[in-house]
């Protein structure tokens, strides 16, 4: 309710500033007689029923002070009220759309909506008071009064509408209606609104005739109920309350401040032209009374008519694609397709214009379908990569199987070994296991590569080992055949580091010989070191190489290990390396099992840096 009375004061107080303001400035001697009519249309566009009122109100005090009789006063006074709150009804009564939003200056629609409302609203009020003054005064200066009424109703409206227009989008102080429960009956208020322009017209028409003041009567009062009858007309649609800012409004709005500006200079003009008007003399001192209006609405409606034509066919044929093409918005989401049927249906209609919105048209419409292909696609890959994923998995426990779960503990002797792959499945591997009740066999390799092609060298690798250690515990004959298979058929000239070594747990000797792999650390005397052994050749690389038998006697204990273990990273791009890795063996105490530990100093040291090899440890302790 309190903003409610506030729309009305704002109202009351407009419509008396602005007409003690242009009579104090003595502007009724330029014609603009009743300047506060035009308020009528802007305070009930902007206010609804409710600035209506006040600046109905303010009216009737004017009216009085100007010594009106409560007789002469009443009928202004409806007429008034029903042409202010014309307004409002018709913003939003969505003539051709039913996209009704607050008053706004935005499009060509909204602008010649705007326009034909003053003309209409301007044009029932000059009719209709116009009769009252040939009624009520005398029927000799009616005609001359509606040309004044009108241009005065006409231009006030036209600038303070576009002035109140602009401020309501800064401060939004406009009342919207709510939708009417009551249903709408289109063709009854139709009919309404035709009698009531006709019963107008006709009014006009009948004060240049001097017609029997009864009938004048009569069409005043016609006036007065047709106009409260369409203001009976409900609300049907919602209010559009969404605002986007357009290219089409930003040249709308220059368009109009040239316009007022233009209607500035007219008044100046007029006002100059004033002294030479009343030098001529002979002139009706009612047209006299005109002049500001009509060189300023001359002026304007040279620049405002052509103006309107290149807006409508910019607004046509430029900004209404570009704003169809701009709804893509709304069916742009992450990782979907866009559902291409509306928005193709849009472009459809410009694809064939050899113009730039053309181009633009068809440029969307390949962009929707690639785009569309484009995310099939993906949605094909991503179903690939969970597949991939689920077979990895399995491969990558196929892997884990076949390396040694539990560590071997006897009275003489332990063994144990650990193996992290980068990927999911990698191609180091480790094996011990016994041949007999006396020989353990032990073997570390290293795979070219990363991932599955790695994975799959070690894993035969692994088997076929097996199988050799069956019929020969020789290590150099072993390997020599091993690299004799993988030469035979290697189309990716893979190749894999191994070290095997067999242990006798009665002698503690070690057998072993190496394929290129790194030299393994020996613990003598509490003392862990490198052991200075054969490098020997990789597998998979060179057939028919002879790798060479070496034996040690186990002092203490022996670790292996592949490079993925020196090899790790840091932030600073640093390595772990062997230095660093016999530092930690030789402070470790040795009769813990060290693959907890050493991993724990490894990701001390990498921190979050991402690795990218295969780490894998293998040591052999004697009790």
């Amino acid at each position: 309710m309190k903003s409610k009375l506030i729309k009305m004061a704002i109202s009351f107080v407009s419509m008396i500033a602005v007409s003690f303001a242009f009579s104090s400035m003595q502007f009724f001697e330029l014609g603009i007689q009743n300047p506060h009519v035009g308020l009528l249309f802007v305070l009930g566009l902007l206010f609804g029923p409710y600035g209506a009122i006040g600046a109905v109100l303010a009216n009737i005090m004017l009216d009085v002070l100007n010594g009106f009789t409560p007789i002469q006063i009443i009928p202004s006074a409806i007429i008034s009220f029903g042409v202010s709150y014309l307004a409002y009804k018709l913003w939003y009564s969505g003539f051709k759309t039913d996209k009704i939003t607050k008053p706004k200056l935005d499009n060509i629609y909204h602008l010649l909506l705007f326009l034909s409302a003053i003309l209409i609203c301007g044009f029932i009020y000059s009719s209709a008071h116009a009769d009252l003054i040939g009624i009520f005064f005398s029927k000799d200066i009616d005609e001359y009064l509606f040309a004044s009424y009108f241009l005065n109703f006409v231009n006030i409206a036209f600038i303070f509408g576009i002035l109140g227009i602009w401020l309501s989008k800064k401060f939004d102080f406009v009342e919207t209606p709510k939708t009417s429960k009551r249903p709408l009956n289109e063709r009854l208020y139709n009919i309404i609104f035709i009698s009531l322009v006709i019963v107008s017209t006709i009014t006009a028409l009948s004060l240049l005739l001097n017609i029997n003041i009864n009938f004048m009567i009569l069409e005043s009062i016609l006036i007065g109920i047709l106009l409260i009858c369409y203001l009976t007309k409900p609300f049907a649609y919602k209010i559009n309350t969404k605002y986007k800012k357009t290219i089409s409004e930003k040249i709308i709005r220059n368009f109009l401040i040239i316009t007022l500006i233009i209607a500035i200079m007219g008044i100046v003009i007029s006002q100059l032209s004033y002294k030479f008007l009343i030098d001529i003399g002979g002139i009706n001192p009612y047209l006299l009374m005109m002049p500001a209006y009509i060189i300023t609405d001359i002026i304007i409606t040279l620049f405002f008519i052509p103006g309107i034509i290149i807006l409508r066919y910019i607004e046509s044929h430029v900004m209404k694609p570009i704003l169809s093409f701009s709804e893509i918005e709304d069916f742009i989401n992450e990782n979907e397709k866009i559902e291409s049927e509306g928005l193709v249906e849009i472009y459809s209609k410009y694809v064939n214009e050899q113009t730039e919105i053309g181009t633009l048209a068809r440029s969307y419409t390949n962009l929707i379908n690639h785009n569309n292909q484009y995310i099939e696609n993906i949605h094909e890959i991503e179903g690939e990569k969970e597949r991939i994923k689920a077979e990895l998995d399995i491969a990558e426990n196929i892997q884990a199987a076949n390396l040694p779960t539990e560590a071997i503990i006897t009275d003489d002797f332990i063994v144990n070994g650990y193996s992290h792959p980068a990927k999911e499945v990698g191609g180091d591997f480790f094996d011990y296991y016994m041949l007999d009740e006396d020989n353990l066999a032990i073997v570390i390799g290293d795979a070219s590569g990363k991932g599955v092609p790695a994975a799959i060298v070690a894993m035969i690798t692994q088997v076929i080992i097996k199988q050799m250690l069956k019929y020969d515990n020789d290590p150099s004959k072993i390997l020599h055949h091993l690299n004799n298979q993988l030469c035979e058929n290697n189309p990716e000239s893979m190749f894999i580091t191994l070290w095997l070594g067999i242990y006798n747990r009665t002698t503690h000797k070690l057998t072993f010989s190496n394929a290129g792999h790194n030299p393994p650390l020996i613990n003598e005397n509490s003392e862990f070191k490198y052991l200075n052994i054969e490098s020997g050749l990789v597998l998979g690389i060179m057939e028919d190489f002879d790798f060479i038998t070496e034996e040690i006697t186990l002092a203490e204990e022996i670790v292996i290990y592949t490079d993925g273990i020196t090899d790790a990273n840091n932030e600073n791009n640093e390595m772990y390396g062997e230095e660093r890795l016999i530092n930690f063996f030789n402070e470790f105490e040795h009769n813990r099992d060290p693959i907890r530990p050493l991993l724990n100093d490894i990701s001390s040291f990498t921190k979050d840096a991402e690795q990218y090899d295969d780490m894998t440890l293998l040591y052999l302790r004697k009790k």
